[in-house]
């Protein structure tokens, strides 16, 4: 089969080659996907360019890239009911902690991380569930039940700040969210009472004053070095800051008595480690929010496999509106 792997970090321009490999063969208790979309992330991106933080050498001989994906199940190994061949699925943490991710024909994995998409739910956007999907689940849902809240999302135009604002509207919150104003609208229309733009000088002032003064229940963060001191100034008493990103400042200052004497709580979400609990729950958000067709997220650009150096590319230049995949079958 054709797959795109690398033997050693660099541009993608450089390093991403297109191979023939093995097709391989479902284990006990594994299935095989035939895959359909790669949605490729940031995460991917800056492995294969050698900055994730602490891994300073490849951990195996040779990576396909890309940890979600979608596809049909077209077999089954040992101890998997072979009702689920011809099952619509897609897969999440595909290249975590293994070489084998989904920049490639094929897939086997775990029967578990192959999930069925709900009926009616395309596979491209079932390519964009593994991460930014859960990690928007699972920050907007982690406390519980969030009707009747308000939440504010910092980076409302991104792949999962997009996701977040739906969700969130669809669990009876009222959602303030902040972007550039050339995102305004997007934001909006994702279902967003209020867009407030990032760069503001009396952000934190802003924020209160589009929920009425009140202060904020829940603040979804991705870049928490970067507003925390925003955040400790709207949090409300006993309020959770769910941060899943910091790449402008890893090691930010915390005002800690501010954020002491309302007894935040402070929840750093790594989507690749979520315990089965909170990951069924997780998908289950998503699942119901697809059957309500409350929860939708646009393609940018799908490109070929031989073109998976210009998704990298794309994915680095940021300011997109809508996923970056990869179709193995071109």
């Amino acid at each position: 089969m054709r797959a795109i792997t690398y033997t050693s970090f660099g541009p993608a321009e450089d390093v991403l080659e297109l191979t023939d490999i093995e097709t391989p063969q479902p284990g006990p208790g594994e299935v095989l996907v035939s895959l359909a979309f790669s949605g490729v992330n940031p995460s991917d991106v800056k492995r294969r360019a050698g900055a994730r933080p602490g891994e300073t050498k490849l951990p195996y001989p040779a990576i396909c890239p890309h940890s979600d994906g979608a596809g049909t199940i077209t077999a089954v190994g040992t101890g998997v009911d072979a009702g689920r061949i011809g099952e619509r699925v897609w897969v999440w943490n595909a290249q975590f902690g293994r070489a084998m991710g989904t920049a490639a024909e094929y897939i086997t994995l775990p029967e578990a991380q192959a999930v069925a998409l709900p009926d009616g739910a395309p596979l491209e956007i079932g390519a964009s569930l593994g991460i930014p999907g859960l990690t928007a689940a699972h920050i907007v849902f982690g406390g519980g039940g969030i009707a009747g809240k308000t939440i504010l999302i910092h980076g409302g135009n991104g792949s999962v700040g997009n996701l977040a604002i739906q969700l969130a509207a669809w669990g009876g919150a009222r959602v303030i969210t902040t972007a550039r104003p050339a995102a305004f609208d997007r934001c909006r229309a994702a279902g967003a009472d209020a867009v407030l733009d990032y760069r503001s000088a009396t952000l934190g002032q802003d924020v209160l004053a589009a929920n009425d003064g009140a202060t904020i229940d829940r603040i979804i963060d991705v870049e928490f070095g970067e507003n925390i001191h925003t955040n400790a100034e709207v949090i409300a008493e006993r309020g959770t800051i769910s941060t899943y990103g910091s790449a402008k400042n890893m090691s930010p200052e915390i005002p800690f008595g501010p954020l002491l004497f309302k007894a935040v709580t402070i929840d750093i979400a790594l989507i690749y480690i979520l315990t089965d609990a909170e990951r069924r729950r997780a998908i289950d958000v998503l699942h119901s929010a697809l059957t309500d067709k409350a929860l939708s997220y646009p393609v940018a650009e799908v490109f070929a496999l031989a073109q998976t150096a210009l998704a990298h590319q794309a994915v680095e230049r940021g300011a997109r509106e809508g996923a970056i995949l990869v179709d193995p079958r071109r």
